[in-house]
């Protein structure tokens, strides 16, 4: 199988390394960044010719490959998978598949109309951890399910790094924090749950990643700041103790100690977090009601220690209660008293050692056997992903609105635009 890579950053370059570890080809690249282009040139043996500036110059090309693994920026996304669809390119899309619903329902309409598989990379539907929890409700182990708390916990750091620091700070460079971090949660809970989503409510804010948080006499950038070896933001804590692995990989291709703190000195992550242009949410808590009765809660916050998601799931007979971080997941009767103890079954799903939970991998895995006619369909097939972008987009306007919102009228009205 052969395939290009548009947008040959962190996500781009994990599916492409496990194509091409499973024996497959990467015949081209294309990415704005010269050094991220000659990083997967050699990594995949790409000749210089086939080295793009562009998505634009190298789907200006005859169709080069079976598949395109795009991967590049959020709002890029509409006009170049639609581009290579129309080339012939069949598609793994990074999520989300657009910050705007309208261009998601394109991308949809024209991947049926060309017949191009389409799987967009909800990773976590193919995570053992995820799949372990579908199981147990898939077999009635708490019964019907009720209701639903699902917490995402960011991790301080990390919406320091990504949403305060990063590519996804702001929603006219990107989309809203709940389509970007979140599309993932809202794809679990319509899969958890067996069902579309009926209505809609979301509340939060910017609220602590601004400049009236910032330290007496703070600087606008780390290496010119007092608090530079005492603040827990310092770019300086935050990447010099990770150099080598992630998040410190993203802020340069040269990870040594002079390398990083170049970046630092110069790039877009040695910025004061309290002093950048970031507009996105900081927390958002939003409440859902599926067309089956299920109803379901969702908090996405930044004041978190750890990065994991936690799960309470209530059904008729029992409780799931599951934590990404401890690979652990308790399946907990319900007792007859308060006295009596009901026994909980706990299981420890599959560890692996891919991304998000084995999902990155698998992920790669389930697009090569669909393309291989190995199997029928793809778990996160686009016209199933859509549901969850209309949720997302939904619920920003909710938050901005106040307003409770109707999905199937929201989906109706970009449906016609």
């Amino acid at each position: 199988m052969r395939f290009v890579l548009i947008g040959a950053g962190q996500r781009g370059m994990i599916y492409a390394r496990y194509a091409f570890e499973s024996g497959h080809e990467i015949t081209a690249v294309a990415d704005i960044d010269p050094q991220k282009r000659a990083c997967a040139c050699r990594e995949f043996h790409i000749d210089e010719s086939m080295s793009f500036e562009s998505a634009e110059k190298l789907l200006e090309q005859e169709c080069l490959a079976d598949a395109a693994i795009l991967a590049t920026m959020d709002r890029d996304h509409w006009s170049q998978a639609i581009a290579a669809m129309k080339k012939g390119y069949h598609l793994l899309l990074e999520k989300p598949i657009s910050p705007d619903p309208a261009q998601t329902l394109d991308i949809a309409r024209v991947a049926q109309e060309t017949g191009r598989l389409v799987t967009v990379c909800h990773v976590l539907r193919y995570a053992p951890f995820f799949r372990e929890i579908k199981r147990v409700i898939d077999q009635g182990m708490i019964g019907r399910v009720i209701t639903i708390q699902h917490n995402e916990n960011i991790g301080n750091f990390h919406i320091a790094h990504s949403f305060v620091r990063g590519n996804w700070r702001r929603k006219d460079l990107s989309s809203p924090l709940i389509m970007q971090k979140s599309c993932h949660d809202m794809d679990l809970l319509v899969w958890l749950v067996g069902s579309g989503c009926k209505k809609v409510a979301s509340f939060g804010d910017l609220t602590y990643f601004k400049a009236d948080h910032a330290p007496e006499g703070a600087a606008q950038r780390c290496v010119d700041c007092k608090y530079k070896d005492t603040c827990r933001f310092s770019a300086y804590n935050c990447y010099m103790p990770v150099m080598g692995s992630w998040p410190a990989s993203v802020l340069t291709q040269d990870q040594t100690k002079e390398g990083l703190e170049e970046a630092i000195r110069t790039g877009p992550y040695g910025r004061c977090v309290y002093h950048c242009d970031n507009d996105v949410c900081d927390h958002q808590v939003t409440i859902l009601e599926f067309d089956n009765g299920v109803t379901a809660t969702f908090n996405l916050s930044g004041f978190t220690n750890r990065m994991t998601r936690t799960l309470k799931i209530m059904g008729e007979d029992g409780e799931i209660r599951a934590s990404e971080y401890e690979n652990v997941i308790e399946v907990i009767p319900y007792a007859a008293n308060a006295v009596n103890r009901s026994d909980a079954i706990v299981i420890h799903p599959e560890a692996t050692t891919s991304g998000h939970g084995g999902g990155d991998s698998r992920i790669v895995e389930d697009f090569l056997a669909l393309m291989e006619g190995r199997q029928a369909e793809a778990a996160s097939d686009i016209q199933r992903s859509v549901e969850s972008h209309m949720m997302a987009c939904a619920a920003e306007e909710a938050r901005v609105s106040g307003r409770v919102v109707d999905v199937a009228q929201f989906r109706e009205r970009y449906s016609r635009s």
